[in-house]
C-alpha cells in the first residue's frame, strides 16, 4: 500500500515538475525576441556617426600642433573658382548637407558655373551659395549629401568648436593656420602664437584674432586652430612680417545665425 502510494506520489511530483518546467519554458519563449538576421547599411553607419558626434575632428589633451594638424586637416577644404582659389572650413555636417564657411571676400569670386569645393579626401563637389554676412567677412556655401556615397560621407569631418576655449585664449598661446593647398601644391600648416585674441584692426575695420604666424594668398577662409585642435578662428589676412588676422569663432557663430539658420 505504501509502495503504491509512494509510486503515485513520485509520479505526481514528476508530472508536476514536468508541467512547471514546460510552463516556464513557454513563458521564456514568449519573452524572447524573434531571431532576426540584422544588417547594417553604410547609411546606418553614417547616421550613427553623425548622431554620436564622431564626424567632429578629434582634439588632443596635450598641445602638439603637428599632431593636432593631422586630426583637423580633413575639415579644411579648397574653394576653387576658375583659376582663383581660397580656403574653407567644414562648419556643419547634417543628414542632408555640408555647410562650409569661408570669407566673404573669397565668395566675391564665386559663381556656380565655375566654382566647386575640393575636399582633402579627393572629392570635387558642386556647391550652392547660401549667403554672406552684412556685418562680418564671412559667407557660407552648401554641398548636398546626394553627391556623395554614404561611405564617402563617413570620411568627412567638421571642425570642433569650444566656447570655453575661445574665451580662454591669451597672448602667447600656441596656434596654427591650415593652408588648403592648390591644384599644384599640397595642403600645409604653419605654427605661431596668439598675439591678441580680440583686437581691432583698422585696415580690416573689424575685431580679429591677431597672431604671429605666416599666412599667404589662398589661405583666406581656412582654419585657425589652437594647439589642441580646437577651431579658434578663420584665417582672413596676413602681412610680410608674419602677422595674421582671423575672424573669431564668435563672429562666425553670429554670421551663421544671420545667414544660414533662415535658409534651412
Amino acid at each position: 500500500m505504501r509502495r503504491t502510494t509512494l509510486s503515485a506520489m513520485i509520479g505526481s511530483i514528476v508530472v508536476s515538475l514536468t508541467v512547471a518546467f514546460t510552463a516556464s519554458v513557454s513563458v521564456c519563449a514568449q519573452e524572447l525576441p524573434p531571431h532576426l538576421i540584422q544588417t547594417v547599411t553604410e547609411q546606418d553607419i553614417f547616421e550613427g556617426m553623425l548622431a554620436l558626434g564622431y564626424l567632429e575632428t578629434p582634439v588632443l589633451d596635450t598641445e602638439d600642433c603637428g599632431e593636432a594638424y593631422e586630426k583637423v586637416k580633413n575639415c579644411v577644404v579648397r574653394i576653387q573658382m576658375g583659376n582663383a582659389h581660397g580656403s574653407g572650413i567644414i562648419w556643419e555636417i547634417s543628414s542632408e548637407r555640408i555647410v562650409i564657411v569661408t570669407n566673404k571676400h573669397v565668395l566675391d569670386y564665386w559663381s556656380e558655373e565655375n566654382g566647386y569645393v575640393h575636399f582633402p579626401q579627393g572629392f570635387d563637389m558642386d556647391a550652392q551659395l547660401l549667403g554672406t554676412s552684412e556685418h562680418y567677412d564671412v559667407g557660407f556655401v552648401a554641398v548636398y549629401n546626394s553627391q556623395f556615397t554614404y561611405e564617402e560621407l563617413q570620411k568627412l569631418r567638421c571642425a570642433r568648436v569650444s566656447q570655453n576655449v575661445c574665451e580662454g585664449l591669451k597672448q602667447g598661446d600656441m596656434m596654427f593656420l591650415v593652408d588648403s593647398g592648390s591644384m599644384e601644391e599640397d595642403a600645409k600648416y604653419y605654427v605661431g602664437t596668439v598675439g591678441e585674441p580680440y583686437q581691432y584692426i583698422e585696415d580690416l575695420d573689424a575685431y580679429m584674432l591677431y597672431a604671429h604666424c605666416f599666412a599667404k594668398t589662398g589661405m583666406s577662409g581656412g582654419g585657425t586652430f589652437d594647439g589642441h585642435g580646437f577651431l579658434i578662428g578663420m584665417t582672413t589676412a596676413g602681412t610680410a612680417q608674419n602677422e595674421s588676422a582671423s575672424v573669431p569663432v564668435q563672429h562666425i557663430n553670429l554670421a551663421y545665425e544671420e545667414v544660414v539658420e533662415d535658409t534651412f
